[in-house]
């Protein structure tokens, strides 16, 4: 929980004798012995009282399963699902047409054109072109 090595508890040592007299200080280590004992035991029953409540979570969750399997496996139980089931109107039958094929289907953002031509390439417009001649210095 905290990160105490001996150089820093050889300081908070150093520290107590400067704050607190030598008579004082066994007296002051009893109380933070004491204190330090509270909070262990208050950390020891918060944890207990947190497993003993996640058992009882699962202990929950595991009868409610066995008593899903005890009426799933029971007569009772198989005789109320033919019952509903037997109950349960019938959908009637309705004719679906025939499925028509799929056009393929493109990417995002991308619209087929079907039975147009590619656009041309833009025509670029001739600069001036500057190539170094022979025969001629820069």
């Amino acid at each position: 929980m905290f990160d105490f090595d001996v150089g820093k508890l050889l300081l908070i040592g150093v520290v107590a004798l400067i704050f607190i007299p030598p008579k004082d200080l066994p007296e002051a280590l009893r109380m933070l012995g004491r204190l330090v004992g509270q909070a262990r035991r208050m950390a020891s029953d918060f944890q207990s009282q947190f497993h003993e409540a996640m058992r009882e979570a699962e202990l929950t969750q595991i009868r409610e399963s066995l008593n899903d399997l005890k009426q799933k496996s029971s007569m009772e139980g198989a005789l109320n699902r033919v019952a509903d089931m037997l109950e349960a109107p019938a959908a009637p039958k309705v004719e679906t047409p025939p499925a028509i094929p799929e056009q393929p289907s493109a990417p995002a953002g991308l619209i087929i054109v079907e039975d147009q031509p590619p656009p041309a390439p833009e025509p670029v417009a001739p600069g001036p072109v500057s190539a170094p001649q022979a025969g001629k210095p820069a």
